[in-house]
């Protein structure tokens, strides 16, 4: 295959969620919402942890970091679906899409280990209460999140390969953003090497998730010794916990899974780790504490007194 071939598609065509004109209206107003949404409570919580000294610990400094990338998981994608839904003819260059598969590995690999990060602290936390701070100290903690910006980076090794394929056409892609499994089947040559890559990524997710799992079972077993209401508050609590983390990993699982299958599934799939679990992530973990509502009732004491100043 010669040079021209290879450098033929310069564009991808997104289908989006719905071929619907009728539902585009309802779609642009639905997601609009939700993605304003997720950048308001996703930077309230950094900014009410940042701003009360009470909420400097472990705990709310991984908090803080899941919320930043719940912020970026939000934005590499769902403004360009937002705006797809005002025109008929839903394009993204070549470029642009080879950047949205860099930084859905980014971020969601990112995310995968400060949910597992956080369950490790909530381990220690039930489990270990006397070493808690000396386990999870602030050095720790940085060192936590350095390695998930570092996993993070080592999923995105996938976007080189991509990056040396061949496309010569159909250019056409099955979802609202390019992924790379939806993108690498569009390539004129053998993915043999990618879709093993795409398999050990399904691996990645799946030991992620048994992590996750197991961390939360054992907390579970180890509070059963404590009275009634203790067990019946965390096994509320983690029941919320594993329902978000089943809505992430899940849906992420199915698709590495069969990396190549035809499914129109996998884009409303797409949807819950890329648009609801970055709403449902600071509502579960954060917002029904005690703790960050104090902070929140703070956060809106100030705006108030701030709001006054400026008017008198």
């Amino acid at each position: 295959m010669n040079e021209t071939n290879h450098s033929r598609v310069t564009e991808f065509v997104l289908l989006g969620l719905s071929n619907s004109q009728e539902l585009q209206p309802f779609f642009f107003l639905i997601f609009s919402l939700l993605y304003l949404a997720i950048l308001l409570v996703n930077f309230l919580i950094i900014l009410a942890v940042t701003s009360d000294s009470c909420l400097h610990t472990p705990r709310y400094f991984l908090f803080t970091n899941l919320s930043f990338i719940d912020i970026c998981v939000a934005f590499f994608a769902t403004p360009k679906m937002i705006s797809a839904f005002l025109v008929k003819r839903k394009t993204i260059s070549f470029d642009a899409c080879l950047a949205q598969i860099f930084f859905v590995h980014l971020f969601t690999g990112s995310e995968m280990v400060i949910l597992v990060s956080m369950a490790y602290d909530r381990y220690v936390a039930i489990c270990k209460p006397l070493h808690y701070m000396t386990v999870m100290s602030h050095r720790v903690c940085i060192i936590l999140v350095l390695i998930s910006w570092c996993v993070g980076f080592i999923h995105t090794t996938s976007v080189a390969f991509t990056v040396n394929s061949p496309f010569c056409g159909p250019n056409q892609v099955d979802s609202f953003f390019c992924d790379l499994p939806l993108v690498t089947k569009l390539a004129c040559t053998d993915t043999y090497v990618i879709s093993l890559l795409i398999v050990a990524d399904s691996g990645f997710l799946s030991c992620s998730f048994l992590l996750l799992v197991l961390s939360y079972t054992v907390i579970l077993v180890t509070v059963r010794s404590h009275s009634f209401a203790s067990m019946a508050k965390a096994r509320s609590t983690l029941t919320a916990h594993i329902t978000v983390v089943t809505l992430f990993f899940g849906p992420c699982i199915f698709i590495y899974v069969w990396p190549f299958s035809s499914y129109s599934i996998d884009k409303v799939l797409a949807v819950f780790y890329t648009i609801f679990t970055p709403i449902l992530n600071p509502v579960i973990y954060n917002l029904r504490n005690k703790e960050m509502k104090a902070a929140m009732s703070k956060l809106k004491s100030w705006y108030l007194k701030s709001g006054q100043v400026l008017q008198s």
